[in-house]
């Protein structure tokens, strides 16, 4: 059994504010490399026990090289750096039987913990005029390669959108949102092991299904800037719905993805 785990930082528990998920916060930031990796950790642990016969880490957060590899567990390997053709989701393939998103975060808009959609530029995304965060474009991509998410951990708005979209996936709360720079998280060893344990329980079960992705998928962003939905705009066969919003539709999910990750790249570069 091949399990594929997607990391990202901000839904780690003890995180709450972005100097201590980007490099120039120093020993902010080195702390939450420490306490990400931990995480990852447990969570490869709980594989291992649950039967894996490998484990493939995606570092998903930034610059994508947030894991010291040498910290990582023995029984996994990494995948790091950027740029990346599938970015958060880079090493998926049909040969995985599970997927799992460790330390992910809720999507721009909700009232989760530093909630964002890959950006700060991005107001909305919608797929198929369903609203996504990273979870769920994620998840619908794992689906396009067949393979279900079965695990995620974060605060407990991201929890709620993972229950909505993922049928009887385990998701791990390891901290309580207050607002978008506060939270009541759980202490990193507890943390820890309930990412173990829910994995564990996962691994367990014999129904998931994956997520299934949409083809032709249409992908909608509203940009908080008029300006970067210009910018975005510049790539072959988008095209405005209003002043900041741009859409893209993609013969599959994959196209559409892959579309959404160069707009908002483009975006940002204005």
């Amino acid at each position: 059994m091949r399990v594929y785990i997607s990391a990202d930082m901000e839904g780690v528990a003890g995180v709450t504010a972005w100097e201590q998920v980007e490099t120039i916060g120093g020993v902010e930031y080195a702390r939450s490399q420490r306490l990400m990796t931990a995480e990852v950790n447990a969570a490869i642990r709980g594989a291992l026990e649950a039967g894996a016969t490998s484990v493939t880490v995606n570092d998903a957060h930034g610059r994508m090289r947030n894991i010291p590899p040498e910290d990582l567990h023995p029984g996994a390997q990494l995948i790091s750096g950027t740029p990346k053709k599938l970015g958060m989701m880079e090493g998926i393939d049909r040969g995985f039987a599970v997927a799992c998103f460790i330390g992910y975060h809720a999507r721009a808009g909700s009232h989760g913990v530093l909630a964002h959609t890959y950006s700060d530029v991005v107001h909305r995304l919608e797929v198929n005029g369903q609203e996504m965060g990273e979870l769920g474009l994620n998840a619908l991509l794992a689906g396009y390669f067949g393979v279900p998410v079965v695990l995620v951990s974060g605060d407990q708005v991201l929890a709620g959108e993972a229950r909505k979209i993922l049928e009887g996936v385990e998701a791990v709360i390891v901290k309580e949102a207050v607002n978008y720079h506060a939270a009541r998280s759980l202490p990193p060893r507890l943390a820890r092991e309930k990412i173990r344990l829910g994995l564990v329980r996962a691994l367990s079960k014999k129904s998931y299904q994956p997520l299934a992705a949409p083809a032709p998928a249409t992908v909608t962003i509203k940009f908080n800037d008029p300006a970067r939905a210009a910018a975005a705009a510049i790539l072959p066969r988008s095209r405005f719905l209003d002043a900041a919003t741009v859409t893209y539709t993609g013969a599959d999910y994959l196209e559409a993805y892959q579309a959404a990750r160069s707009l908002i790249t483009l975006a940002k570069s204005s």
